[in-house]
């Protein structure tokens, strides 16, 4: 679909001035001068948490601090200025520590689980890795950030942020392209880090369960001097055990020192490090659909614990490290300047044997191949900002003006084991381990680099008191270059732009009610190759959206709904001949809407509910993708989780919640014809608190549900988590 031109967004401004002010000429221009944090609608209690009454109320809720509670009041992802979400003309979810813990996530995936529009863990419970699918988009390769700074995942090289370290997770639905250049157009998920504190912070934590999983885990924090100018913190998780496949151990090591230098009231200069080790192996399987979602000839179903590699290959490593820092000096009551930076890098070596169908006809035997890589990837950021806040004498604006660089280096390694050679075959009854296979041979070496330049304005107009008007436009320049090494000839250079822009319209009634209007494009470049080793091109894609917030007055709530029509194009999928590689499939559009409510309803009672329907299909590609649904992309999701801890009494501190899950049906081949079945799954958790302690048992799945995630082809299917117990102690001082 074509876009429209944002050539001139000055001119469209000043038009929408001239307008409201037609509207509005009764009014003096000093009545009309009005900024975006004029107006209060987030209700007596908002985050606050009605658990804090009669302890004082905490310091006001920033965009890049603690979330009292469950409910947010505040994000700068959508805008990247700490807005109030109420007076954010687009929909955005946020999960703040205290929703991670409650429900006893490990992983970014299992975070978001109770979010509207995404679909996590879409190939079951990966060690390696979180995979998402927003609005039925994958945002696995360029959706994933951290302090609004990217971290592409491609090809095998891929980056991994353990929750433990977040203050908060935020997911963005619809374009962010205008601010942050690359990113999908069905969203992105955000990542705060835990900052420096101004108080002393004391945090330990023990725990184990499932798998013969133990951890421990610390959160250290407060000033470093007595004259107010230095704070530290010092967040850290190390995790050894086993997964729920047999001879796939997951151990991690996490550490994230950090610190903040304030001179004075209006300068701030932080340093966010984190060092991460990963050593686990084979724990996603690729399964065929028959004797996984199906049973196969032989009347049989593969065990969940099954692992189709070899425990004398079988191996997954990766170091990964980020070093960067966020400066930001207050010039005055108008201007503030920014800068983010950050070094991220990652080397991986995942070393396995693959199954791939059946070897045969009684689908007892699996056929198999030997897989290695060895890549590495770094990238460097640097995002420059300049804010300003003022009222012309007539409107209110947040104005912001930036421009970002970002350079992404990758070494791509591949190898597997020649056909027909490849690695024996293993019974799914009886399987016997310890066998050799050939050697791989490589069969993609490449470098690439990725280099982007963008330089993007946005203004927030306060027309009236009520009505805020969003504008915002960025101009893009990549070079994206591939040297082949096996293939020399086949190394290729590609050079693109392009403008991409972002509309928005809400308005603010007294009761609270907020409906919105959004238009936003969408320009994504993405890193790896085909399989021909070349470039993919740039994903392009555009998205109306219409829905409302509510948040009524008094009440610790939000409330929101969103119906939206998207299309994304250049889309890349599994590539059903080549197991390891992706193709690009043409334009897909996704329709439908999401609901949500994340409320404090009463004194320790906390609840977030989660709806989203949506249809999918390729309009535009080769003639057997028209039409259909992509695979592994289930369009009905649903959640209700809940949480309550006696507020008073005997029985003060202990507490109870719990959760349900709804995943609709997808689809394991282009043809639409094998439907892999919708699932529920159960949570539950325990817990109780005194003195600074907690004691917590969580559990996921609690019914040892068994279900397939998805299938990205016949002979890729994956099972889903099985029930998984976690019980931790802690101790907060």
């Amino acid at each position: 679909m074509s876009s429209p031109s944002f050539a001139c967004p000055a001119a469209l401004a000043a038009g929408v001035s001239l307008i409201v002010l037609a509207l509005t000429g009764a009014a003096s221009a000093q009545e009309r001068a009005v900024t975006l944090d004029t107006l209060s609608v987030e209700g007596s209690g908002a985050g606050n948490g009605a658990g804090a009454a009669g302890q004082g109320r905490r310091a006001p809720e920033t965009a890049r601090g603690p979330v009292d509670g469950y409910v947010a009041t505040r994000s700068a992802t959508a805008t990247k200025t700490d807005t109030p979400i109420i007076r954010t003309p687009q929909s955005i979810s946020v999960v703040g520590a205290e929703q991670i813990k409650a429900q006893g996530s490990q992983t970014l995936s299992e975070a978001v689980r109770y979010t509207p529009g995404i679909y996590a863990n879409q190939f079951g419970p990966d060690t390696r890795l979180d995979w998402f699918l927003i609005r039925g988009f994958s945002a696995t390769e360029s959706g994933l950030f951290r302090d609004g700074l990217q971290l592409f995942q491609t090809g095998f090289a891929n980056f991994r942020v353990d929750p433990f370290g977040a203050e908060r997770i935020e997911l963005l639905r619809g374009p962010a392209a205008t601010l942050f250049g690359g990113s999908p157009v069905g969203g992105l998920i955000n990542i705060v880090s835990k900052r420096p504190t101004f108080t002393p912070l004391r945090y330990l934590e023990l725990g184990g369960g499932s798998f013969s999983q133990r951890y421990a885990a610390f959160d250290l924090g407060g000033p470093a001097d007595d004259s107010g100018h230095w704070f530290y913190r010092l967040t850290g998780r190390f995790q050894n055990g086993d997964t729920q496949v047999n001879f796939a151990p997951e151990d991690r090591y996490y550490i994230a020192p950090s610190f903040t230098y304030k001179p004075d009231g209006a300068t701030t200069f932080t340093v966010l490090t984190s060092f991460q080790r990963d050593e686990t192996g084979g724990a996603g399987q690729f399964l065929p659909y028959f004797g996984t979602v199906r049973t196969n000839v032989s009347g049989l179903r593969i065990d969940r614990k099954l692992n189709a590699s070899d425990p004398l290959v079988d191996r997954y490593t990766r170091n990964q490290a980020n070093l960067g820092y966020e400066f930001e000096h207050h010039v005055d009551d108008v201007w503030t300047v920014r800068q983010n930076f950050r070094y991220s890098f990652t080397e991986v070596s995942d070393s396995r044997y693959v199954a791939n169908g059946y070897a045969n006809s009684a689908q007892t035997d699996l056929a198999r191949y030997g897989f290695l890589t060895t890549p590495r990837a770094s990238i460097f950021t640097v995002d420059n900002q300049a804010e300003a806040r003022f009222n012309d004498g007539v409107f209110g604006h947040t104005v912001l003006m930036g421009v970002d660089y970002k350079r992404y280096s990758f070494s791509d390694n591949q190898a597997s084991t020649p056909f027909p050679a490849q690695a024996p075959n293993l019974n799914i009854l009886f399987p016997r381990y310890f066998q050799t296979a050939v050697a791989p041979v490589p069969y993609r070496v490449l470098n690439q680099q990725l280099q982007q330049v963008g330089l993007y304005a946005q203004d927030q107009i306060a027309l009236t008191e009520r009505l805020t008007f969003l504008i915002g436009g960025r101009q893009d320049f990549v070079d994206n270059s591939i040297d082949d090494k096996l293939n020399p000839l086949n190394s290729t250079k590609l050079s693109e732009s392009a403008f991409t822009g972002r509309l928005g319209l809400i308005y603010n009634l007294d009761n609270g009610l907020a409906p919105y209007i959004t238009y936003g494009t969408s320009f994504n470049p993405t890193p790896g190759a085909d399989v021909a080793n070349r470039p993919f091109k740039s994903e392009t894609g555009e998205q109306v959206e219409i829905g409302t917030k509510f948040q009524p007055i008094g009440w610790n709530t939000l409330f929101t709904f969103a119906a939206f029509d998207l299309v994304r194009n250049n889309t890349l999928t599994p590539n059903p001949d080549s197991i390891f590689t992706n193709i690009q499939i043409g334009s897909v559009r996704s329709r439908g809407f999401e609901l949500s409510a994340t409320a404090t309803l009463a004194e320790g009672l906390n609840l977030t509910a989660a709806y989203t329907l949506y249809g999918l299909r390729t309009i535009e590609g080769s003639v057997l993708d028209l039409g259909k649904v992509p695979v592994g992309i289930p369009q009905t999701l649903a959640s209700l989780w809940a949480d309550y801890t006696i507020p008073v009494g005997d029985f003060k501190g202990f507490g109870f919640g719990g959760g349900v899950n709804y995943v609709g049906q997808s689809y394991a081949d282009v043809a639409n014809s094998l439907i892999v079945p919708e699932y529920v799954t159960f949570d539950a958790a325990v817990h109780y608190d005194y003195a600074g302690w907690r004691a917590a048992v969580n559990v996921i799945n609690i019914g040892d549900k068994r279900f397939v995630s998805s299938c990205s082809t016949a002979t890729a299917c994956f099972y889903g988590t099985q029930r998984k117990v976690v019980a931790s102690v802690s101790y907060k001082w």
